[in-house]
């Protein structure tokens, strides 16, 4: 990949602000967003697919008084920005009015933008790609027990984000990522499991051996085989692998986003400054995570994100705030606007997870007389307005702390305000997504099976 230069889409947004004045906006920002990207495919030892696109767009609101408008440009460079821009203020003028609406103050505005370090700038080839997954795929088909693969993959990425606004704002930064991934089927006949394994970085060389990842795919899918359906269970302990417990995570950034805490559809739009998690559990959001997969040095209103401690020793501290859901809350935003070229800003997590705690997941296990350690979820089951959860799953039954044989087919429910009260994270966070968690431990849940 080559290095980006942001001087053309600056000067571009900088147009189009002038042009959105010429056509009687009383304020405008722009936001311009593209890059390129390159994934590979593979199966049984040959290319399957290959697929490189790349492109750039734009969206420019405005302003006319309380009145806000969108459009969205592809190819910006060569668009009739007048044209966009008197279409913006004509649709704005007949939209409604919205008191909320408005750019932040230009005292508000991110300075001394911090390096994350979220591009390497490094160049990798379809054929590195290519050998990355091929590796991956090989050393999962190597399991013994393994039948066949599902497909690997491998993928390198680039997208660079310019913001400007009438406010005085221009910012840009531009963030690489990598993934590895394999896939594949255990067994044979009516016995076959599928099981997979990944890894997802900002930089090339923090990647996990693509050898490492397949086999973990393999022994995950060979571990399976063999599954039975449990004994229904009330009142039952369950553990959430650690990467399906960044689902967890997932849940908890959305009851806490201003935008549903403003419309009344969070099961915790009443809970701030309660203990909604157990004592000593914390979670947190930190865009300024070095090489984080969500880092970014303002967000998507020119704003300075703030490292926020969410729940903080189970207590929740923070909403997810952008300018206009602080307004409607009678708050202050904590830079936590997300910008799509196709809408306003909204609120949204950056690099979100929860707090590792002291013990081990096989600490955790060991303390369990009978229950259910999850490894996949199926289905979306989750009403964040109510905070009901119910979820297909599968992964090893526990008896007597000990991991006993393979689970499947069962059904596991609960209420989130309830789990989060009973969660306890264990030791072995590790950061591969936006959202991340350790394992957790969940007391008092349902697990329903035959």
């Amino acid at each position: 990949m080559s290095e980006i230069d942001t001087g053309p889409y600056e000067r571009v947004a900088e147009e189009a602000l002038q042009k959105a004045r010429q056509a009687g906006a009383d304020a405008a920002d722009v936001v311009v967003a593209g890059g390129e990207s390159v994934e590979v495919s593979v199966r049984d030892g040959a290319l399957e697919h290959l697929e490189r696109s790349d492109g750039l767009s734009m969206g420019l609101r405005v302003f006319c008084g309380k009145r806000q408008a969108v459009v969205s440009l592809g190819d910006p460079l060569h668009a009739d920005l007048a044209e966009a821009a008197e279409r913006a203020v004509a649709m704005a003028r007949v939209a409604p009015e919205d008191p909320h609406a408005a750019l932040a103050p230009e005292e508000m505005l991110a300075r001394d933008l911090p390096d994350l370090d979220i591009d390497d700038g490094f160049a990798v080839s379809e054929n590195r790609l290519e050998e990355l997954a091929l590796s991956c795929e090989a050393a999962a088909l190597a399991v013994d027990g393994v039948s066949k693969s599902s497909g690997a993959g491998a993928s390198a990425s680039r997208r660079v984000v310019v913001l400007a606004a009438s406010n005085g704002f221009l910012g840009s930064y531009s963030r690489t990522s990598y993934g590895v991934y394999a896939s594949v089927i255990a067994g044979t006949g009516a016995d076959m499991q599928r099981d997979w394994d990944y890894d997802s970085r900002c930089h090339f060389q923090d990647l996990e051996n693509p050898q490492q990842i397949g086999r973990q795919a393999g022994e995950r899918a060979v571990r399976r085989l063999h599954p039975r359906k449990p004994d229904s269970l009330s009142g039952a302990p369950v553990i959430f692998e650690a990467r399906v417990a960044a689902s967890l995570a997932g849940h908890l950034a959305a009851a806490i986003n201003g935008q549903n805490i403003a419309r009344g559809g969070s099961f915790l739009k009443d809970r701030m400054g309660a203990r909604i998690l157990a004592e000593g559990v914390s979670v947190i959001d930190d865009p300024f995570m070095t090489r984080g997969l969500a880092s970014k040095p303002f967000d998507g209103e020119g704003l300075k994100p703030e490292r926020l401690a969410v729940v903080d020793d189970g207590v929740l501290a923070h909403w997810l705030l952008d300018l206009a859901t602080a307004r409607q809350l009678s708050m202050k935003s904590n830079g936590h606007a997300s910008r799509s070229v196709g809408g306003p800003p909204s609120p949204a997590s950056t690099n979100f997870y929860i707090a590792a705690g002291r013990e081990t997941p096989d600490a955790l296990i060991k303390n369990v007389r009978q229950g259910l350690l999850v490894t996949e979820l199926i289905g979306m089951g989750v009403n964040i307005v109510t905070g009901d959860y119910s979820r297909g799953a599968s992964g090893f039954w526990i008896e007597n702390g000990e991991i006993t044989h393979p689970v499947s087919e069962a059904t596991i429910a609960g209420n989130l305000a309830e789990m989060f009260l009973h969660l306890t994270p264990a030791n072995d966070l590790q950061f591969r997504d936006a959202r991340n968690a350790p394992t957790c431990l969940v007391e008092g849940m349902t697990i329903a099976g035959r």
